[in-house]
């Protein structure tokens, strides 16, 4: 089921520019924190970050041709202090144990090394349509780090949207002190219009690819509303030497 799922999202992404065009310049934003070394993808999905940073290790929980290696966010198969970068791009709320992918993070990344996030933004206009619009569940009464014990029910792309907006937000002295490990860099809250008229992976666009030139330039114009208008958050986390 899950590897189907994304081979349906290759095939949105082929044919849907809007979504490529903002995705490419989120991945160049993503690009543009990294520090040299090995880079590790993490809930790669379809690849595309590749298309920006070929040189990524692209991983998943899934078999797929597209992707180099199956691995389990809670338990990375590297040695220590072995990687420069780890990237989730849409995959941190999917991750059953969050608690358990930031200790691997810690053993895994050398120092200086950088955790890069992008996930969905819970905001004031963001809220319903994650909440109605969006098969994954939104849920701000999970701690999303308290270890649970794993279901054995529980399906890969099951998940809680609100994940990061807890950690990075709601909950940040809880993150600090769980880590004090790592240094945040940014935090920034991005995507208000473009993205959610883009119909993402799973609707129907609604956005005209001419207009979005002009859509983004008012985004930027209007990004000091962002903890009220944002769809996704961008975390750049550094650890310490």
């Amino acid at each position: 089921m899950s590897d189907a799922v994304l081979r349906h999202h290759q095939e949105v992404w082929r044919k849907k520019p809007i979504l490529r065009t903002l995705y490419a310049q989120w991945y160049e934003e993503i690009v543009s924190y990294l520090v040299p070394g090995r880079t590790l993808e993490v809930g790669g999905g379809t690849g595309n970050l590749k298309e920006c940073f070929p040189c990524v290790l692209c991983t998943d929980v899934v078999k797929l041709p597209w992707l180099d290696a199956v691995v389990d966010a809670q338990r990375l198969p590297f040695i220590s202090r072995s990687m420069a970068n780890i990237v989730l791009v849409d995959s941190l709320h999917h991750i059953e144990n969050v608690r358990f992918f930031f200790d691997e993070a810690v053993r895994v990344l050398r120092p200086g090394g950088r955790i890069i996030v992008m996930d969905p933004y819970i905001s004031w206009l963001s809220w319903p349509v994650y909440r109605f619009l969006h098969p994954e569940a939104v849920d701000f009464t999970q701690d999303p780090l308290s270890v649970r014990s794993p279901d054995s029910d529980r399906k890969p792309f099951d998940a809680n949207q609100a994940v990061a907006t807890m950690l990075f937000e709601r909950s940040i002295g809880d993150f600090q002190n769980a880590y004090p490990h790592f240094k945040m860099l940014t935090v920034r809250r991005l995507a208000f219009f473009a993205y959610p008229l883009s119909g993402g992976f799973d609707h129907a666009c609604l956005l005209p690819l001419c207009l979005l030139k002009p859509l983004l330039a008012l985004e930027r114009a209007l990004d000091r509303f962002a903890r009220f208008l944002a769809f996704r958050i961008l975390v750049v986390l550094e650890a310490g030497i």
